[in-house]
């Protein structure tokens, strides 16, 4: 699985040991979201956040983000993968002096005005093994769909 690394990244993951074996990073320019998948780009997004970072984009940066929310409807399937818990967006244990209550509404907002899944991975860790195992259950799925295309081409190929 080659994963691309959107070259604005600030601190990319390094998909490094055991769990990611299978994984190569290459570098790139996405469209959408700090992580996708090697020919992919348009259909699969990670967007990847700090606590804080995710603060600041609930709050002072929220048209920014909602855009890039907007955006990622397009895709086949996005995700922002945060680096902290819920409960830790709940009690508000980030820079920013944005309301713990909205921040928390907003996460829900959002998810159910545009569709956007939110994986809450508790960690740094957890953010990049989340981030790896999104993209890599979304390729399982395209790979599965196109046996299915193939075993139906064969399968009509055999009638005619």
């Amino acid at each position: 699985m080659v994963i691309l690394i959107d070259s604005r990244e600030q601190l990319p993951f390094a998909f490094a040991g055991k769990s990611f074996e299978d994984v190569t990073t290459e570098a790139g320019s996405l469209p959408t979201g700090d992580y996708s998948l090697a020919g992919l780009a348009d259909l699969v997004a990670v967007e990847r956040k700090s606590l804080d970072d995710l603060a600041q984009c609930l709050g002072r940066d929220r048209d920014r983000f909602e855009r890039e929310l907007v955006r990622a409807r397009g895709l086949d399937a996005f995700a922002v993968v945060v680096e902290a818990s819920f409960e830790d967006l709940a009690h508000g244990r980030y820079k920013s002096k944005l309301n713990p209550h909205a921040a928390c509404q907003s996460v829900l907002s959002f998810s159910a005005r545009h569709g956007t899944t939110f994986l809450f991975a508790g960690s740094r860790a957890g953010a990049e093994y989340a981030t790896a195992g999104f993209l890599r259950q979304y390729l399982k799925g395209c790979r599965e769909r196109l046996k299915a295309i193939e075993k139906a081409a064969q399968d009509g190929a055999q009638v005619a």
